[in-house]
Parts: structure tokens; C-alpha cells; sequence
């Protein structure tokens, strides 16, 4: 699925926060989108996904207009979103997580093999889904909080910095299943991030926010991890 957002312009209030963003996600691809924070990064994330309304410029999925569809009918249309803050439901069990999020894609019923296909993604959260997941710990919240996501089946799936506050170990495990998502093909991902080399093991392409604009934008195969990171301070 491809993504296109072009000259997007969206404002809080009298306050304008970004100032005519374009950005494509191409089929297949993983894309990430890199910045300090308050430039606009979950700005543009909200707009995308109809969470904040636009003020100006389009989005298109496979080249269809969804600027002015719902939140729930863009996650219908194939997206995927996991927030920035490994959000779950704390009240309910792991189990009930996935349950709530797959009967609500089916409208009756249950997709266990959503939630199997899932589960299979992060196999460390089997043993976990009897537990109330405001449990578990930081990042088994996040792996619980992107297998939600999958349970959509999403044709795109867009994660604000999966990487935020979570262990080593974790953040290893939860870069390999973006990897293996990646490299199973079928999916484009979006992945907003400031773990550089994170960012840069897995994307293939790469933009800078700065200000509510791009910045940058290109291959990761032609930037060098030192001269990126410089190149985000810069921004400062």
C-alpha cells in the first residue's frame, strides 16, 4: 500500500504546526521519519491516520483521497496505528486486548488467526495473556500495544518511536519483528524514531521533520549513521 501525503498544513487552534509536509511511502517499503521532538512528527502521524483534522493538502492510499475519511474508516482502509506510550487498556488482560481489537475488525465474531498471526510476531507475550496488561512492564506494553495493531491485519502500519523508554533487550526483539514484517513483504511501514541506528538497520529511506517541514529526505544506503546524527542536531 502506498502512502502520499502531499502539502499537508494542519493547525491547532490559530496555530499552524505543519507547514505543507509532503511524504511518500511506496509499496513495500519502510520508510522512516526522523526529528527532535515538538516538530510535528505526531502531528503528522494524527493527520494521517484521522486523528486530526487537516487544513490544507491531501492523503492518498494506493492514490484513493481518504483526506477527509474517519479514524475508523481510514484503520478499515488498511491502516495500522501504534501511538508513541506503549497504550493499552491496563484493566483488561493481554488477551482481552487482542480480543477487543479483532472483534471490533470483524464487527461479530473473532479472528483467532489474526490473533495467532500476531502472537506469532511477539511469541514472549503467550505466557503473558492472562496477565492485566497495566502489568507488564514497558516493553512488553509496547510489543502488546503493536500486536493490536497487526491483529487489523494493516496493509500500512505506522509506529511513533516504538523504541521510547523500552529496555535493550526488548528494543532488540521488537527490531527484529519489524524486520521480519518487513522482509515478509505485503506491508508498508512507517516508523517515526530518534534511535538512530535503530532507524537506520531498518528503513530504506528516511526523511527529517524540523519546524513542521521536511528538511531531508533520501536512501539510508547513502547516509552514515555519525554524519545523520549530526545532521539532527543540526536541526536543533
Amino acid at each position: 500500500m502506498q502512502l502520499e501525503i502531499d502539502d499537508v498544513h494542519v493547525a491547532y487552534g490559530r496555530t499552524e504546526v505543519l507547514f505543507g509536509v509532503s511524504l511518500t511511502v511506496t509499496d513495500g517499503s519502510l520508510t522512516c521519519l526522523m526529528g527532535r521532538n515538538g516538530v510535528g512528527k505526531s502531528t503528522l502521524l494524527n493527520a494521517v491516520t484521522g486523528l486530526l483534522p487537516i487544513r490544507r493538502g491531501t492523503v492518498r492510499l494506493d492514490g484513493r483521497d481518504i483526506t477527509r475519511m474517519s479514524a475508523p474508516q481510514r484503520a478499515l482502509a488498511g491502516i495500522g496505528y501504534v501511538p508513541q506510550g506503549h497504550q493499552v487498556f491496563p484493566h483488561l488482560s493481554a488477551r482481552e486486548n487482542l480480543l477487543v481489537v479483532a472483534e471490533r475488525r470483524r464487527g461479530r465474531g473473532r479472528d483467532q488467526g489474526a490473533i495467532d498471526d500476531a502472537l506469532d510476531v511477539f511469541p514472549a507475550l503467550r505466557k503473558l495473556l492472562e496477565r492485566p496488561a497495566g502489568l507488564l512492564s514497558g516493553g512488553q506494553a509496547q510489543q502488546l500495544a503493536i500486536a493490536r495493531a497487526l491483529v487489523t491485519r494493516p496493509r500500512l502500519l505506522i509506529l511513533d518511536e516504538p523504541t521510547e523508554g523500552i529496555q535493550p533487550s526488548i528494543i532488540l526483539e521488537i527490531e527484529d519483528a519489524i524486520a521480519a514484517l518487513h522482509a515478509a513483504g505485503g506491508m508498508s511501514i512507517l516508523l517515526v524514531e530518534q534511535y538512530v541506528e535503530f532507524a537506520l538497520r531498518l528503513a530504506e529511506t528516511y526523511a527529517v521533520m524540523d519546524r513542521g517541514v521536511i528538511t531531508q529526505s533520501g536512501s539510508t544506503e547513502a547516509v552514515e549513521e555519525a554524519a545523520f546524527a549530526e545532521l539532527l542536531a543540526v536541526c536543533a
